[in-house]
């Protein structure tokens, strides 16, 4: 033990009776005080980098609530329209497709407007009815948006089910009816 304190000691004097020892004269110390420096810039672009995926997560969870929170909406919208009396054909069970041309025909306003009544008005959508061999297609828009309006851009969930289309008293084809339901600005 005391060879220990002995070395310690010879260590210090040497250290003491060296010209210019002091810590700001030893230029291997002269990067001690920036690495601070290093440090903190580290720690700084860590946390922008862990805001801004944060903040990108947040805003595509945000794009993805309207979806989110109508897809049941939608989907029950889809199977009572696929019961409307409006479309029904003479046989049950069955969509009548001159019901759904004169629904989709662009002249026939009051149909649409008597279609789209007991429905609320809070979220537009329109309806699609395709036959399964993509032969035949109906697209029934309401008239209280502007034209266009469901074209465009605005936020959207889709619902299917299926149905079957009575094309004539002979012929009758499976196909989907789809319920688009658009998100507005003022919900």
């Amino acid at each position: 033990m005391s060879l220990f304190i002995n070395n310690l000691l010879a260590a210090v004097r040497k250290l003491r009776n060296k010209s210019g020892s002091s810590i700001l004269g030893d230029e291997r110390g002269a990067l001690e005080p920036h690495s601070d420096l290093v440090a903190t810039a580290l720690a700084v672009i860590g946390f922008v980098v862990f805001a801004a995926l944060l903040s990108r997560a947040y805003m595509g969870y945000e794009d993805r609530s309207f979806a989110l929170e109508n897809y049941e909406s939608a989907s029950l919208l889809a199977g009572t329209i696929a019961e409307a009396p409006d479309l029904r054909a003479e046989n049950p069970g069955k969509l009548s497709a001159p019901a759904l041309d004169k629904l989709s025909d662009p002249y026939s306003r009051d149909e649409r407007i008597t279609f789209f009544a007991p429905f609320s008005g809070n979220y537009p959508f329109l309806v699609e009815i395709r036959t399964g061999d993509g032969r035949w297609q109906w697209l029934i828009e309401p008239d209280l948006v502007e034209p266009g309006y469901l074209m465009g851009k605005q936020e959207q969930v889709a619902a299917s089910v299926p149905v079957v289309i009575e094309l004539n008293a002979a012929e009758s084809v499976p196909g989907t009816l789809t319920v688009v339901l658009y998100n507005t600005p003022w919900v």
